[in-house]
């Protein structure tokens, strides 16, 4: 594996290495589902959706996780790509101690979001210094599918978003799975789109893409367009998904105005109703998600009206290929 192996744990068959956890590479992705539906966990979970999803019950990262426990976390990460937590409140230093146990904390170039001393904490709020809503959406761009942190070299893998405040009527957030959206496709687009990498910009899709400009130059600068495989394959399941969303802006060695379409279209046909997930957000609650073979998007809601302020964290995860 290259890493330095540190423990091996054997309910779940991990290895801990420096970084993150990882599959025991003789594993294929046949035998970690076989195994999976046999497992013993040290939690009880119940499906969100027969496709995508579950909730976990019986552990809380508010009282922190140890190592064992956590290997059986990243196992039910795995197999369901979405999981709930019902934390009630969550403090900002455990958000991040749980997101380090997934691996590197992101901290993202929009730096005027960064939250409570941490700048691996990123806040969405539509609440002025009086707690009133203040009628701007925080961010147009999440409303668009999408994963995080793949307009940088070193893309998203895990998620995790926890809710302070919740809206009474929409500020949903979506999820679909990419593994069946690649599956879903015709073999003719598999075979098109085998080899092509597209370019993924965070310019283009919180800039230009949604007509607002919340990043400065300096912030755009650091941040250069980067491409990766429209298929990539998921480093720890071995299992090809389709890796698009609202970041990537044209496809490599095509005319922009083709490779634009082209994005368009595979966007549209990734979105499946019964590969979807839809989680209408109670104070309290915190979600995990895999970017590797997820995308997700945030729904409309009157910023006017409604309070809405969620805290979240992105754990780097690893090149695709």
């Amino acid at each position: 594996m290259g890493r330095l192996k540190i423990e091996w744990l054997v309910a779940g068959g991990w290895w801990l290495v420096a970084g993150g956890w990882w599959l025991e590479q003789s594993r294929s992705p046949v035998n970690m589902q076989t195994e999976n539906k046999s497992m013993r966990w040290p939690f009880d979970v119940r499906a969100l959706t027969p496709n995508l999803g579950a909730e976990i019950i019986g552990v809380n990262p508010v009282d922190g996780v140890d190592l064992r426990t956590f290997g059986s976390i990243y196992e039910a990460f795995l197999q369901h790509q979405v999981l709930l937590f019902r934390t009630g409140e969550l403090p900002p230093e455990r958000q991040v101690e749980f997101a380090r146990q997934f691996g590197k904390v992101q901290v993202h170039v929009m730096n005027q979001y960064h939250a409570d001393g941490f700048p691996e904490l990123y806040r969405l709020t539509n609440l002025d210094e009086n707690g009133n809503p203040n009628g701007r959406h925080p961010d147009k761009g999440t409303l668009a599918w999408h994963t995080d942190g793949s307009w940088e070299r070193i893309t998203g893998q895990a998620t995790i978003i926890f809710a302070e405040v919740a809206a009474g009527e929409g500020g949903e957030t979506h999820f679909c799975d990419m593994y069946g959206a690649f599956e879903r496709l015709s073999p003719d687009w598999k075979r098109t789109i085998a080899d092509l990498r597209a370019v993924h910009n965070l310019d283009f899709s919180r800039t230009r893409r949604h007509g607002e400009v919340p990043m400065t130059e300096a912030q755009r600068n650091a941040v250069p367009p980067v491409d990766h495989p429209i298929v990539r394959t998921h480093p720890d399941t071995g299992r090809k998904c389709l890796f698009l969303g609202d970041h990537a802006e044209y496809v490599l060695g095509m005319d922009y105005d083709e490779g634009r379409a082209m994005i368009e279209e595979l966007n549209a046909l990734a979105i499946h109703d019964d590969l979807m997930y839809r989680h209408r957000w109670t104070p309290g609650e915190m979600m995990v998600w895999d970017n590797r073979c997820v995308q997700h998007r945030a729904t409309e809601y009157d910023p006017a009206t409604q309070r809405r302020v969620i805290r979240r964290c992105t754990v780097l995860g690893e090149t695709p290929q």
